[in-house]
């Protein structure tokens, strides 16, 4: 069947009953990634404005080729990669019924990174795990690699062996946990970049239907793959009170007891990346990127919008949770948010869902900016 996206049209299989990502045997594309891919093409108009050099673009796993279609529309130089035939084949004509320059090869796309690389832009949208591809786009980066995570359960430590085992991480199971996912996400691929001699630091990122999304923008050097490590480091977090303490550091030193409530139940995450998972400044450059022909053009420029306010403390909170714990019925978001800051903290709503909050404030501080009870 045809599918029209931003501009462009690309023949896809049709959906077959009961067929899941990654599950039996032909070519998958997935229509709930729309606002992946209209994100994508708002940051690569948006990339190349920051370095004008920028040209090639690798679609590393390209089923029916919409990324790579999508970018070569843009006018980059895009290759479009996959281990299956049948993939390479139709995206090979996607390319051509939209007119556009472009190849598409039957190859392993670790293989291919060696092989012909380096690439300005590397795109991973793996099922599942990047982990298996990172080592040969940052060897073979140059600018930016775009980097897509499925399996959340492992990122955020709802599996934690399989986190653990994937990502060389301890990652917890938190009430923040759609970016505790994402920070270790980031750390694994930033220690993966710096055994190049490159930075890999965060330009843009999100969090979205069950998917971590993060551009890394990539600087060769050894000083400067020093640097970007030392912005990892571990997040103590009480179970029963809250109370959460960023330590930056390869070495963890977790406490023995919650210095707020008394309490044991304290989770170690990490290494986790503490650093901005978005720069603001090219976030609302991304935003301005977006254009009406995209299908999720609204919630795109809704989501980049928080994102670019989003302040860079390295956990949220659940509002709802706060108001649990404070037996109390919650207020609006926002009225939540101007009292934080009427107190004078630092607040922001995040992006990861509808009642996460970013805050300077201990829970004490949000509790007596909210409530006003001196409790």
């Amino acid at each position: 069947m045809n599918v029209e996206e931003g501009g462009i049209t690309v023949d896809v299989p049709e959906a077959r009953d009961g067929a899941s990502e990654g599950t039996g045997g032909g070519v998958f594309f997935n229509p709930t990634q729309e606002l992946n891919r209209d994100v994508t093409v708002a940051t690569l108009r948006a990339y190349r404005e920051r370095e004008p050099r920028t040209a090639t673009y690798l679609d590393a796993m390209a089923a029916s080729g919409i990324r790579g279609v999508r970018a070569a529309a843009e006018g980059y130089d895009a290759t479009c990669a996959d281990v299956d035939a049948d993939a390479v084949d139709l995206a090979e004509r996607n390319l051509a019924a939209n007119g556009l320059d472009g190849e598409a090869v039957h190859r392993d796309v670790n293989a291919l990174l060696y092989d012909e690389g380096p690439f300005d832009v590397v795109d991973l949208d793996p099922y599942g795990t990047p982990i298996p591809f990172a080592d040969a786009a940052f060897a073979n980066g140059r600018n930016l690699v775009c980097v897509t995570a499925t399996d959340t359960a492992p990122l955020c430590g709802a599996h934690l062996a399989s986190g653990i085992r994937k990502y060389g991480a301890v990652p917890r199971n938190t009430d923040y946990h759609p970016e505790m996912g994402l920070r270790t996400l980031i750390s694994a691929l930033v220690r993966t970049a710096a055994r190049y001699d490159k930075a890999a630091r965060p330009i843009l990122s999100h969090v979205s239907r069950h998917y971590a999304r993060t551009y890394l923008e990539l600087e060769s050097g050894a000083r400067a793959a020093d640097d970007a490590v030392e912005e990892l480091g571990y997040v103590d977090n009480c179970e029963d009170c809250l109370w959460r303490e960023p330590t930056a550091g390869l070495i963890a030193d977790p406490v023995d007891a919650c210095p707020v409530c008394g309490g044991e139940r304290v989770l170690t995450a990490g290494p986790l990346w503490l650093g901005p998972v978005a720069d603001a400044e090219f976030a609302r450059a991304v935003r301005d990127r977006v254009t009406d022909d995209m299908g999720e053009a609204k919630r795109a420029r809704k989501l980049l919008a928080t994102v670019a306010r989003e302040l860079d403390t390295p956990t949220h909170y659940d509002q709802h949770r706060l108001y649990k714990e404070w037996s109390e019925p919650a207020i609006g978001m926002e009225a939540f948010v101007e009292r934080l800051r009427a107190a004078g903290h630092e607040a922001s709503r995040a992006h990861y869902r509808g009642t996460a909050v970013k805050s300077s404030a201990s829970i004490p501080e949000m509790r007596e900016a909210v409530l006003g009870d001196g409790a």
